[in-house]
């Protein structure tokens, strides 16, 4: 199995109400019931205030690096990414355990 985490940190001037947030979010939301590579899907807001948080994240899940090939590939995240890459910048991480 691969685990992929995602973090977004929302630009400067952009705040959890903003119309376009507000879509990706709902975007990322209904992901993990619209790709069958996913074993596990988990999103959402950051619930903290310190000063190094991010503040939307994804914890999924899928097979093997075909599975997240995939997955990322998938024309939905690509939609779902393609919305973020507007007002947020990220970091990712994929581990096998």
């Amino acid at each position: 199995m691969i685990r992929h985490l995602v973090l977004f940190k929302l630009n400067e001037g952009v705040e959890r109400d903003d119309p376009r947030a507000v879509a990706g979010a709902e975007a990322f939301f209904a992901l993990g019931d619209q790709i069958e590579e996913l074993h596990f899907w988990e999103c959402g807001w950051n619930i903290t205030d310190r000063p190094i948080a991010y503040d939307f994240a994804i914890n999924s899940a899928v097979e093997d690096r075909d599975a997240l090939k995939r997955y990322i590939e998938h024309p939905a995240h690509q939609a779902a990414a393609a919305q973020w890459r507007e007002f947020a910048t990220w970091v990712i991480a994929d581990y096998e355990f």
